[in-house]
Protein backbone atom coordinates (compact mmCIF):
# COMPACT_ATOMS: atom_id res chain seq x y z
CA UNK A 1 0.00 0.00 0.00
CA UNK A 2 2.88 2.44 1.12
CA UNK A 3 4.43 2.02 -2.29
CA UNK A 4 1.03 2.44 -4.19
CA UNK A 5 0.65 6.11 -2.21
CA UNK A 6 4.14 7.00 -3.64
CA UNK A 7 3.58 5.64 -7.46
CA UNK A 8 0.51 8.03 -7.22
CA UNK A 9 1.81 10.88 -5.66
CA UNK A 10 4.46 10.59 -7.79
CA UNK A 11 2.14 10.53 -11.20
CA UNK A 12 0.39 13.14 -9.81
CA UNK A 13 3.25 15.73 -9.47
CA UNK A 14 4.98 14.53 -12.67
CA UNK A 15 1.90 16.15 -14.22
CA UNK A 16 1.88 19.05 -12.77
CA UNK A 17 5.79 19.29 -13.71
CA UNK A 18 5.13 18.23 -17.45
CA UNK A 19 2.35 20.89 -17.89
CA UNK A 20 4.65 23.57 -16.69
CA UNK A 21 6.58 25.79 -19.33
CA UNK A 22 9.79 24.59 -20.93
CA UNK A 23 10.03 20.63 -19.40
CA UNK A 24 13.31 19.23 -21.27
CA UNK A 25 12.50 16.53 -23.06
CA UNK A 26 15.57 14.69 -20.84
CA UNK A 27 13.31 15.26 -17.79
CA UNK A 28 10.28 13.84 -18.91
CA UNK A 29 12.56 10.74 -20.14
CA UNK A 30 13.69 10.64 -16.53
CA UNK A 31 10.06 10.48 -15.03
CA UNK A 32 9.01 8.02 -17.33
CA UNK A 33 11.91 5.35 -16.18
CA UNK A 34 11.07 6.28 -12.81
CA UNK A 35 7.40 5.57 -12.91
CA UNK A 36 8.38 2.58 -14.74
CA UNK A 37 10.63 1.05 -12.00
CA UNK A 38 8.26 1.97 -9.27
CA UNK A 39 5.53 0.22 -11.02
CA UNK A 40 8.02 -2.93 -11.77
CA UNK A 41 9.50 -3.03 -8.17
CA UNK A 42 5.61 -2.90 -7.46
CA UNK A 43 4.77 -6.23 -9.31
CA UNK A 44 7.96 -7.64 -7.99
CA UNK A 45 7.39 -7.24 -4.25
CA UNK A 46 3.72 -8.92 -4.91
CA UNK A 47 5.76 -11.59 -6.23
CA UNK A 48 8.65 -12.23 -3.22
CA UNK A 49 5.81 -11.48 -0.69
CA UNK A 50 4.37 -14.64 -1.65
CA UNK A 51 5.24 -17.23 1.67
CA UNK A 52 6.67 -20.47 -0.02
CA UNK A 53 4.95 -24.00 -0.02
CA UNK A 54 5.24 -26.81 1.59
CA UNK A 55 7.51 -29.81 1.11
CA UNK A 56 7.78 -33.60 1.34
CA UNK A 57 9.93 -34.43 4.11
CA UNK A 58 10.13 -38.07 3.00
CA UNK A 59 11.02 -37.18 -0.87
CA UNK A 60 13.51 -34.49 0.90
CA UNK A 61 15.44 -36.67 2.67
CA UNK A 62 15.25 -39.51 -0.30
CA UNK A 63 16.78 -37.16 -2.21
CA UNK A 64 19.86 -35.32 -0.52
CA UNK A 65 21.06 -38.69 1.56
CA UNK A 66 22.61 -41.71 0.03
CA UNK A 67 20.49 -43.76 2.44
CA UNK A 68 17.47 -42.22 4.58
CA UNK A 69 16.55 -45.28 6.58
CA UNK A 70 19.02 -44.49 9.22
CA UNK A 71 17.40 -42.04 12.29
CA UNK A 72 18.40 -38.70 11.67
CA UNK A 73 18.25 -38.58 8.08
CA UNK A 74 14.67 -37.13 8.34
CA UNK A 75 15.54 -34.46 11.09
CA UNK A 76 18.37 -33.65 9.16
CA UNK A 77 17.28 -32.86 5.86
CA UNK A 78 13.99 -30.83 6.94
CA UNK A 79 16.72 -28.41 8.68
CA UNK A 80 18.59 -28.39 5.53
CA UNK A 81 15.40 -27.63 3.18
CA UNK A 82 14.08 -24.87 5.54
CA UNK A 83 17.60 -22.80 5.32
CA UNK A 84 17.86 -23.80 1.80
CA UNK A 85 14.23 -22.04 1.24
CA UNK A 86 15.30 -19.01 3.92
CA UNK A 87 17.71 -18.52 1.06
CA UNK A 88 16.28 -19.38 -2.17
CA UNK A 89 13.07 -18.49 -2.58
CA UNK A 90 11.57 -15.84 -4.12
CA UNK A 91 13.69 -12.50 -3.70
CA UNK A 92 16.13 -14.72 -1.50
CA UNK A 93 16.96 -13.96 2.04
CA UNK A 94 14.89 -10.62 2.51
CA UNK A 95 15.69 -9.64 6.18
CA UNK A 96 18.84 -7.84 5.42
CA UNK A 97 18.01 -5.73 2.03
CA UNK A 98 18.25 -2.30 1.75
CA UNK A 99 17.12 -1.18 -1.50
CA UNK A 100 14.00 -1.53 -2.83
CA UNK A 101 11.42 -3.24 -2.97
CA UNK A 102 13.22 -5.33 -0.36
CA UNK A 103 12.96 -2.68 2.41
CA UNK A 104 9.89 -1.89 1.43
CA UNK A 105 8.42 -5.33 2.60
CA UNK A 106 8.35 -6.45 6.07
CA UNK A 107 5.53 -9.60 6.05
CA UNK A 108 8.11 -11.74 4.80
CA UNK A 109 11.09 -10.75 6.43
CA UNK A 110 8.98 -11.46 9.79
CA UNK A 111 8.08 -14.74 8.62
CA UNK A 112 12.04 -15.60 7.70
CA UNK A 113 12.62 -14.72 11.26
CA UNK A 114 10.36 -17.00 13.04
CA UNK A 115 11.54 -19.43 10.56
CA UNK A 116 15.31 -18.88 11.54
CA UNK A 117 14.64 -19.05 15.55
CA UNK A 118 13.20 -23.03 14.66
CA UNK A 119 16.19 -23.77 12.61
CA UNK A 120 18.40 -22.23 15.31
CA UNK A 121 17.05 -23.99 17.56
CA UNK A 122 16.98 -27.15 16.04
CA UNK A 123 21.03 -26.91 15.25
CA UNK A 124 21.67 -26.15 19.14
CA UNK A 125 19.60 -29.25 20.09
CA UNK A 126 21.47 -31.12 16.83
CA UNK A 127 24.91 -30.21 18.64
CA UNK A 128 24.57 -30.81 22.00
CA UNK A 129 22.01 -33.70 22.68
CA UNK A 130 20.62 -35.56 19.38
CA UNK A 131 24.14 -36.24 17.89
CA UNK A 132 25.78 -37.43 21.56
CA UNK A 133 24.95 -40.63 23.20
CA UNK A 134 25.84 -39.03 26.47
CA UNK A 135 27.15 -35.96 28.28
CA UNK A 136 30.80 -36.40 27.94
CA UNK A 137 30.55 -37.56 24.43
CA UNK A 138 32.52 -35.39 21.76
CA UNK A 139 30.58 -33.09 20.11
CA UNK A 140 30.45 -33.35 15.81
CA UNK A 141 32.95 -31.10 14.02
CA UNK A 142 29.78 -30.46 11.58
CA UNK A 143 27.63 -29.22 14.35
CA UNK A 144 30.16 -27.19 16.11
CA UNK A 145 30.42 -24.76 12.95
CA UNK A 146 26.95 -25.01 11.86
CA UNK A 147 25.75 -23.59 15.36
CA UNK A 148 27.06 -20.02 15.69
CA UNK A 149 26.86 -19.84 11.50
CA UNK A 150 23.12 -20.07 12.08
CA UNK A 151 23.14 -17.41 14.96
CA UNK A 152 24.93 -14.86 12.88
CA UNK A 153 23.28 -11.91 12.78
CA UNK A 154 20.06 -11.86 11.16
CA UNK A 155 20.18 -8.27 9.87
CA UNK A 156 23.46 -8.07 8.39
CA UNK A 157 23.98 -6.29 4.88
CA UNK A 158 28.17 -6.06 4.06
CA UNK A 159 31.38 -6.98 5.62
CA UNK A 160 30.24 -9.89 5.93
CA UNK A 161 26.20 -10.07 4.44
CA UNK A 162 24.03 -12.83 6.33
CA UNK A 163 23.65 -15.16 3.62
CA UNK A 164 27.09 -15.99 3.34
CA UNK A 165 27.30 -16.78 6.91
CA UNK A 166 23.89 -19.06 6.68
CA UNK A 167 25.25 -21.05 3.47
CA UNK A 168 28.53 -21.61 5.07
CA UNK A 169 26.04 -23.53 8.22
CA UNK A 170 24.54 -24.99 5.35
CA UNK A 171 27.56 -26.65 3.92
CA UNK A 172 28.28 -28.09 7.13
CA UNK A 173 25.26 -29.41 7.96
CA UNK A 174 25.28 -31.05 4.67
CA UNK A 175 28.46 -32.48 5.69
CA UNK A 176 26.68 -33.95 9.04
CA UNK A 177 24.02 -35.08 6.65
CA UNK A 178 26.57 -37.03 4.33
CA UNK A 179 28.32 -38.28 7.43
CA UNK A 180 25.35 -39.94 9.04
CA UNK A 181 23.67 -41.53 5.88
CA UNK A 182 26.81 -43.15 4.67
CA UNK A 183 25.80 -46.56 3.68
CA UNK A 184 29.51 -47.96 4.20
CA UNK A 185 30.81 -46.39 7.45
CA UNK A 186 28.38 -43.72 9.05
CA UNK A 187 30.64 -40.91 10.48
CA UNK A 188 28.17 -39.13 12.07
CA UNK A 189 25.70 -40.34 15.13
CA UNK A 190 22.30 -39.15 16.01
CA UNK A 191 20.02 -40.68 19.23
CA UNK A 192 16.75 -40.67 18.93
CA UNK A 193 16.07 -40.91 22.82
CA UNK A 194 12.95 -39.64 24.54
CA UNK A 195 15.00 -37.49 26.63
CA UNK A 196 16.57 -35.98 23.75
CA UNK A 197 13.16 -35.13 22.04
CA UNK A 198 11.92 -33.80 25.80
CA UNK A 199 14.50 -31.34 26.12
CA UNK A 200 13.94 -29.90 22.44
CA UNK A 201 10.20 -29.65 22.96
CA UNK A 202 10.42 -27.54 25.78
CA UNK A 203 12.24 -25.21 23.96
CA UNK A 204 9.55 -24.97 21.45
CA UNK A 205 7.09 -24.98 23.80
CA UNK A 206 8.46 -21.61 25.53
CA UNK A 207 8.82 -19.78 21.98
CA UNK A 208 4.74 -21.01 21.27
CA UNK A 209 4.01 -19.33 24.72
CA UNK A 210 5.45 -16.51 23.87
CA UNK A 211 4.50 -15.85 20.23
CA UNK A 212 0.26 -16.72 21.71
CA UNK A 213 0.88 -13.99 24.35
CA UNK A 214 2.03 -11.48 21.79
CA UNK A 215 -0.66 -12.56 19.48
CA UNK A 216 -3.09 -11.95 22.36
CA UNK A 217 -2.30 -8.68 22.71
CA UNK A 218 -3.42 -7.57 19.68
CA UNK A 219 -6.62 -6.68 21.79
CA UNK A 220 -5.73 -4.76 24.85
CA UNK A 221 -6.05 -7.15 28.29
CA UNK A 222 -4.68 -6.49 31.84
CA UNK A 223 -1.16 -8.92 32.56
CA UNK A 224 -0.57 -9.77 36.12
CA UNK A 225 3.00 -9.79 36.59
CA UNK A 226 5.52 -11.87 35.67
CA UNK A 227 3.39 -12.29 32.19
CA UNK A 228 4.53 -8.63 30.86
CA UNK A 229 5.85 -8.93 27.26
CA UNK A 230 9.07 -7.60 26.79
CA UNK A 231 9.10 -3.69 27.17
CA UNK A 232 6.29 -3.10 29.11
CA UNK A 233 5.91 -2.13 32.56
CA UNK A 234 3.60 -1.04 35.37
CA UNK A 235 3.30 0.94 38.39
CA UNK A 236 4.80 0.24 41.67
CA UNK A 237 1.90 0.03 43.14
CA UNK A 238 0.13 -1.99 41.30
CA UNK A 239 0.49 -5.79 40.08
CA UNK A 240 -1.10 -5.54 36.84
CA UNK A 241 -1.08 -3.56 33.58
CA UNK A 242 -3.35 -2.90 30.49
CA UNK A 243 -0.73 -4.27 27.63
CA UNK A 244 -1.61 -3.82 23.98
CA UNK A 245 0.33 -4.94 20.73
CA UNK A 246 1.25 -1.80 18.69
CA UNK A 247 -0.97 -0.89 15.77
CA UNK A 248 1.98 -0.93 13.24
CA UNK A 249 3.61 -4.58 14.71
CA UNK A 250 0.02 -6.57 14.85
CA UNK A 251 0.82 -8.22 11.04
CA UNK A 252 4.80 -8.65 12.04
CA UNK A 253 3.99 -10.83 15.33
CA UNK A 254 0.91 -12.52 13.10
CA UNK A 255 3.94 -13.72 10.31
CA UNK A 256 6.65 -14.51 12.71
CA UNK A 257 4.03 -16.78 13.85
CA UNK A 258 2.99 -18.48 10.62
CA UNK A 259 6.86 -18.86 10.19
CA UNK A 260 7.50 -20.60 13.30
CA UNK A 261 4.46 -22.75 12.46
CA UNK A 262 5.88 -23.55 9.12
CA UNK A 263 9.12 -24.39 9.98
CA UNK A 264 7.87 -26.92 12.76
CA UNK A 265 5.40 -28.64 10.60
CA UNK A 266 8.21 -29.80 8.60
CA UNK A 267 10.72 -30.34 11.45
CA UNK A 268 7.80 -32.23 13.58
CA UNK A 269 7.05 -35.02 10.51
CA UNK A 270 10.65 -35.72 10.67
CA UNK A 271 10.61 -36.21 14.15
CA UNK A 272 7.58 -38.46 13.67
CA UNK A 273 9.51 -40.76 11.22
CA UNK A 274 12.83 -40.49 12.78
CA UNK A 275 11.63 -41.33 16.60
CA UNK A 276 8.96 -43.49 15.57
CA UNK A 277 9.99 -46.26 17.63
CA UNK A 278 10.50 -43.90 20.78
CA UNK A 279 6.80 -42.76 20.40
CA UNK A 280 5.52 -46.15 19.76
CA UNK A 281 6.72 -47.25 23.21
CA UNK A 282 5.40 -44.24 24.99
CA UNK A 283 2.26 -44.45 22.92
CA UNK A 284 2.79 -40.68 22.30
CA UNK A 285 2.48 -40.62 18.11
CA UNK A 286 -1.24 -39.44 18.53
CA UNK A 287 -0.26 -36.70 20.03
CA UNK A 288 2.57 -35.65 18.06
CA UNK A 289 0.11 -36.08 15.21
CA UNK A 290 -2.28 -33.03 16.98
CA UNK A 291 0.26 -30.92 17.13
CA UNK A 292 1.34 -30.95 13.48
CA UNK A 293 -2.50 -31.06 13.14
CA UNK A 294 -2.91 -27.57 14.77
CA UNK A 295 -0.16 -26.16 13.47
CA UNK A 296 -0.84 -27.06 9.47
CA UNK A 297 -4.00 -25.36 10.79
CA UNK A 298 -1.78 -21.94 11.03
CA UNK A 299 -1.26 -22.31 7.57
CA UNK A 300 -4.69 -21.38 5.83
CA UNK A 301 -4.81 -19.20 3.43
CA UNK A 302 -5.36 -15.32 4.43
CA UNK A 303 -8.21 -13.60 2.08
CA UNK A 304 -7.79 -10.46 3.09
CA UNK A 305 -5.68 -8.27 2.14
CA UNK A 306 -4.71 -6.99 5.39
CA UNK A 307 -3.94 -8.61 8.61
CA UNK A 308 -7.43 -7.26 10.44
CA UNK A 309 -7.67 -6.88 14.11
CA UNK A 310 -10.95 -6.66 15.37
CA UNK A 311 -12.07 -7.08 19.43
CA UNK A 312 -12.68 -10.22 20.49
CA UNK A 313 -16.44 -10.97 19.30
CA UNK A 314 -16.93 -7.70 17.17
CA UNK A 315 -17.63 -7.18 13.23
CA UNK A 316 -14.36 -7.08 12.24
CA UNK A 317 -12.22 -10.61 12.00
CA UNK A 318 -9.06 -10.56 14.49
CA UNK A 319 -6.26 -12.85 12.53
CA UNK A 320 -3.83 -12.19 15.73
CA UNK A 321 -6.59 -14.28 17.86
CA UNK A 322 -7.24 -17.05 15.56
CA UNK A 323 -3.77 -17.64 15.51
CA UNK A 324 -3.31 -17.15 18.70
CA UNK A 325 -5.82 -20.23 19.42
CA UNK A 326 -3.94 -22.39 17.08
CA UNK A 327 -0.62 -21.86 18.53
CA UNK A 328 -2.09 -22.11 22.24
CA UNK A 329 -3.90 -25.85 21.33
CA UNK A 330 -0.80 -26.56 20.03
CA UNK A 331 1.56 -26.31 22.61
CA UNK A 332 -0.99 -27.57 25.03
CA UNK A 333 -0.55 -30.77 22.91
CA UNK A 334 3.31 -30.02 23.70
CA UNK A 335 2.87 -30.47 27.11
CA UNK A 336 1.38 -33.15 27.23
CA UNK A 337 3.36 -34.63 25.03
CA UNK A 338 6.02 -34.11 26.95
CA UNK A 339 4.99 -35.55 29.98
CA UNK A 340 4.61 -38.67 27.74
CA UNK A 341 8.13 -39.04 27.19
CA UNK A 342 9.10 -38.31 30.38
CA UNK A 343 7.30 -41.08 31.88
CA UNK A 344 9.07 -44.54 32.60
Amino acid sequence: MALEKLQRWWLDKWDRIAAGPGTSVWLKGAGVLLGLYLLGALLVGIYWSWEPGHFNVREVASRQASTSAVPGAHTTAALVTIVETLLDKPGGYLRNDRLPPGVWLDNVPRWEFGVLVQARDLSSALRKSFSRSQSQSTEDKDLIEAEPLLHFDNNSWLLPPTEREYRKALTHLRSYQARLTDTNQPQAEFHPRADNLHDWLGDVSTRLGSLSQRLSASVGKNALAGTLLEGESMSANSRQAEIQTPWMQIDNVFYEARGTAWALVHILRAVEIDFSNTLDKKEALVSLQQIIRELESTQGTIWSPFILNGTEFGLVANHSLVMASYISRANAAIIDLRALLSQG
